[in-house]
């Protein structure tokens, strides 16, 4: 085999970095993504309760005239 030289073995020290932080990139675009949907699915929730708590408030408002 040959020898590799000290060029061939620092272009696969920083292809291995670079591949490592890739994938860290990915992994968070992925989370982050996650995290969007999750957000969204919150907000629907809090207007549906929102939007409960204002009929409730009519309900009583009516009730206690």
């Amino acid at each position: 085999m040959a020898k590799k030289s000290k060029l061939t073995q620092l272009a696969v020290g920083i292809g291995t970095a670079m591949g490592k932080a890739d994938r860290t990139a990915h992994r968070v675009a992925r989370a982050g993504f996650a995290a969007k949907d999750e957000l969204a699915d919150i907000a629907k929730e809090i207007d549906s309760l929102k939007r409960q708590l204002l009929k409730t408030k009519k309900r009583l408002q009516k009730a206690l005239k």
